[in-house]
């Protein structure tokens, strides 16, 4: 089977999103072969390079949405009327898509919602946008025609439009260019050529890494070719969006929203399979579009063996010490960690914190350094005596130091795993505990209770007195300690395995493939050849010529001799006459 894998900001490169994952699943199937074609998020991403790549990746092909370059694609006057009428339609979608984009009823328009008088949103979002992608194949491309003018002023037209909504008709002129710019750099795979029978039209699936722009060529893939598409989320781009764009102004927003809403449900509808990491993701995939029959849950895979000799060894814990991993941000909600904390030295004396994790960004190092100021002031250093030297309980500390070599290393110095945070999606670190043997106290976001499944603590977010009586009920207990970690290392190894993801997917492939074959042959007549390449075609092997041996004798030494005659007859069955 020949997979295209379609990344946006990730593999192969170095650094970016499902990076690890998709490297994880290219070596896993090594039996099949992998076109990777990847849009890069910057030049630094770029100049850092790319992972190592395992032999069954056939080809990579890779774009810069973000860079400044034209395709020198001249358009004659049919050709702009053309890009001016489906461009529009495009933009007056945006203006119209309700209330800005709503998740709700882009998911309406999707499902087929009739609407009084004009084509559902969603189609006519779909219609503009293979329109365009049939004028760039036509043409050359769009890159110079959507940053242009004249795509600015029919933007503008559309928001000036009856029937666009308020957020629209308040744009501004540098709202109109920052929005302009968005769609050219979103729509850039319009542009590529890589829809030809010798690019992604020669794959089985396409497998799209993320939403968002990761599924254009999918889409136009299976406009074009016909080759199924699938969509893995394991954060909805969507909902990062949303969450990642608050000070845009109001009609940036809308606009922006909408075609991320319009461009997910156009996804979802015509993917063959959706999945999600957890189902918090699926929840979101559902009310953004997805059919509920498309959708699968796939979680993240962990490799485990890192973790195994501390997961099998789980008395070595010192137990007073509580730790908490990760990368530090406000999210994290360190600072009611630290008050919890408070109160269970009140109530333990001798328990210690290690707070293990960098600074993620200038914002995490502003809050780490906010972090160490409130430990400081909540616990002055203590001596045990006069002539001692001060310490405190709370350490701040990276992975990687002498103490501690590894993130398995960072969670067997302590007796209990703790997270804090006020978001998450997939908490990655709170699944490695588990493969540590460690019982946790996690808060009550994201996919924490899907994860633990019953063999952790469960308490309510930014409520340092609740975070504070859990872990002290564990500190006090370790029986029962020592029951949740032996019940959630079991728990991580049946589920979140880099084994257990592997054969997910690969199950998801075979699926698509028996169910929506891609037939491109045809005859004379244009009728599907069926075998038109056989199975041989894809047999690993390279075909010698025969061997003096076999030449000579025009077959298998075992059937070199004079065949040997029946002795006996062998009568006919009956009827056989």
């Amino acid at each position: 089977m020949r997979i295209g894998l379609l990344t946006e900001g990730g593999y192969p490169y170095v650094s970016g999103d499902a990076r690890l994952w998709c490297d994880r699943l290219v070596h896993g199937l090594a039996q099949h072969e992998f076109d990777v074609y990847a849009l890069s998020r910057s030049r630094h991403q770029e100049d850092e390079g790319w992972v190592p790549l395992p032999p069954n990746v056939r080809r990579v092909r890779t774009a810069s949405p973000w860079s400044a370059e034209d395709d020198e694609a001249v358009l004659g006057r049919r050709a702009r009327r053309r890009f001016t009428e489906c461009f529009a339609e495009l933009a007056a979608v945006l203006c119209g898509a309700g209330a800005g984009g709503s998740p709700s009823g882009t998911a309406a328009a999707a499902a087929g919602a009739p609407a009084e008088g004009f084509t559902p949103e969603a189609d006519r979002f779909a219609n503009a946008l293979y329109a365009l992608a049939e004028l760039a194949r036509d043409e050359g491309g769009l890159t110079g025609a959507l940053r242009s003018e004249a795509a600015v002023r029919t933007l503008e037209r559309a928001c000036r439009a009856p029937g666009a909504h308020r957020a629209a008709r308040e744009a501004r002129v540098p709202d109109l260019l920052t929005v302009t710019a968005h769609l050219e750099s979103a729509l850039r795979p319009l542009s590529l050529d890589w829809y030809e029978d010798d690019g992604l039209g020669a794959v089985d699936v396409c497998h799209a890494a993320s939403g968002g722009t990761a599924t254009l060529p999918g889409l136009l893939a299976h406009h074009f070719t016909g080759v199924p598409l699938m969509v893995t989320e394991y954060g909805v781009r969507l909902r990062t969006h949303y969450l990642t764009t608050p000070d845009a102004p109001p009609a940036v927003r809308s606009l922006l929203a909408a075609f991320h809403g319009l461009l997910a449900a156009e996804a979802y509808r015509r993917a063959e399979v959706v999945t999600a990491g957890n189902t918090h993701a699926r929840r979101w995939q559902e009310r953004c579009g997805a059919d509920r029959g498309k959708l699968r849950t796939v979680y993240p895979g962990m490799d485990a063996r890192p973790f195994a000799e501390v997961g099998e060894s789980p008395e070595y814990a010192d137990p007073h010490t509580l730790v908490w991993v990760g990368r530090v941000e406000p999210a994290k909600d360190l600072v009611s960690l630290l008050h919890a904390f408070a109160e269970i030295r009140r109530q333990e004396p001798r328990t210690r914190l290690r707070v293990v994790g960098a600074a993620a960004g200038d914002e995490g190092a502003a809050y780490l350094g906010h972090c160490r100021t409130l430990a400081a002031q909540l616990f002055p250093d203590e001596a045990a005596g006069p002539h001692a030297a001060g310490d405190n309980p709370v350490s701040f500390e990276e992975i990687g130091g002498p103490e501690l070599p590894s993130a398995a290393e960072a969670y067997a110095s302590g007796a209990v795993t703790v997270l804090s945070s006020v978001v998450e999606g997939f908490p990655a670190g709170l699944v490695e505990s588990m493969l540590c043997g460690r019982a946790t106290v996690s808060t009550d976001v994201g996919a924490v209770v899907e994860i633990i499944g019953g063999t952790g603590l469960v308490v309510p977010p930014r409520n340092p007195r609740a975070l504070a009586d859990a872990c002290v009920a564990l500190l006090r207990d370790p029986e029962r300690r020592q029951r949740l970690g032996a019940a959630a290392r079991a728990r991580a190894l049946e589920l979140f395995t880099v084994e257990q993801n592997i054969e997910a997917f690969h199950g998801i492939y075979l699926e698509i493939v028996s169910r929506a074959p891609v037939r491109r042959a045809l005859d004379g007549a244009g009728e599907p050849l069926p075998f038109a390449v056989p199975a041989e075609a894809r047999v690993p092997v390279r075909w010698s010529s025969p061997s003096p041996r076999l030449a000579a004798r025009r077959g298998p030494g075992w059937a070199a001799g004079r065949p040997v005659r029946a002795t006996t007859p062998v009568p006919a069955p009956e009827g056989a006459r």
